[in-house]
């Protein structure tokens, strides 16, 4: 493909934390594409960024900066996307939307491309959504699992990075680890932490030295918007409208990685050996399950790479159909940027013609 016929991509929101991971994804993949706009609010219209080894001027959303624009990547918050990514749609651009304004709309697909890349071709709206990145963290090792033994169920509990409440949350974990650095006494008594940092800012409670039971908005009877993300997601990727999913989702003092412990139960006996083997050989996951030399997944093992780690594979105890396990992987990269990366390079062959 020569240069003049490239695809023209366009990055929405390259200024935030997602947005400047996907211009370093973008700048390390392969090179397919032509002219790379950056687009962000107007307060940040005229600032250079370093695209692919260039700097490039930032625009300000507008229609007209989707004219000739083929694929326009957006990580902006819902009611953004909402409004703009039909408006880049109309005027001809393909949209990859991280946020969750068309998820579960059914005429949107929700694509993982080691799971369901052939849904990316059948796009309605013109607009492909991008899972939230706690579901992205957990599904490329569910769904190897139900390929070969067909889920039946699952429980998740998620330890979810700062980084997932966005850039506020990762400056909020620095704010409260430099209060509470050096201070011995802390987390020996009631409220000492909350009087140390405050009330917790975006989080709700204190995450340094502390680790809280909530992530995302409050929905009925007492379930989160991130549980029931979890929930509504996977669903929907797999293509299984009835199964059984409960998630609880925490949030940890951790700057980058979300993890999960699983526990799945499938239509017949799994062993140990025998799900290692497909982790094994799976595309996207790297198996790092060997807890008598202290090698198991870890965020500090996962922040800044691409793949998923998985470990800690067990068959339960009590029931021989179901297996337990603990992944991690990087919320902002597969998490969010190189998923949208990803799906970008399965259309790109459509576009630029």
């Amino acid at each position: 493909m020569s240069q003049a016929k490239r695809p023209v991509l366009a990055i929405v929101g390259a200024t935030g934390a997602v947005g400047t991971v996907m211009r370093s994804v973008v700048s390390e993949r392969a090179d397919i594409w032509g002219d790379v706009r950056l687009i962000a609010s107007a307060r940040s219209a005229g600032r250079r960024l370093s695209v692919r080894g260039a700097d490039v001027a930032v625009q300000a959303l507008a229609p007209e900066v989707f004219d000739g624009v083929d694929l326009a990547l957006f990580d902006v918050p819902d009611e953004v996307s909402a409004e703009w990514a039909p408006v880049a749609a109309a005027r001809g651009a393909v949209v990859i939307d991280k946020s969750g304004a068309f998820r579960m709309d059914p005429q949107v697909p929700l694509v993982v491309p080691e799971v369901n890349p052939d849904a990316a071709r059948n796009r309605p709206r013109g607009i492909v959504s991008v899972p939230n990145c706690t579901t992205l963290s957990m599904i490329v090792v569910i769904n190897a699992l139900h390929r070969a033994f067909r889920l039946r169920e699952l429980v998740a509990a998620s330890y979810q990075a700062a980084s997932g409440a966005g850039q506020a949350g990762t400056d909020a974990l620095y704010d409260q680890l430099t209060k509470v650095a050096g201070n011995r006494t802390l987390g020996q008594r009631p409220g000492d932490i909350r009087a140390a940092v405050g009330d917790g800012g975006v989080f709700g409670a204190p995450l340094a030295m502390n680790v809280v039971p909530w992530a995302g908005s409050l929905r009925d009877e007492g379930w989160s918007s991130e549980e029931l993300k979890l929930r509504n997601e996977t669903r929907k990727i797999l293509g299984m409208p009835d199964l059984r999913i409960a998630a609880t989702c925490v949030r940890v003092p951790v700057v980058v990685g979300h993890s999960l412990a699983l526990h799945a139960v499938f239509d017949g006996p799994v062993t140990r050996e025998q799900a290692q083997d497909v982790l094994r050989r799976s595309p996207g996951l790297v198996l790092v399950d060997d807890p008598a030399s202290g090698k198991y997944p870890t965020p500090a093992d996962v922040a800044g790479t691409d793949p998923t780690l998985v470990g800690r594979v067990r068959q339960s105890l009590d029931e021989p159909r179901a297996l337990d396990l603990f992944v991690s992987g990087d919320n902002l990269r597969k998490g969010a940027a190189l998923n949208a990366a990803q799906i970008a390079e399965l259309i790109a062959p459509e576009l630029g013609r």
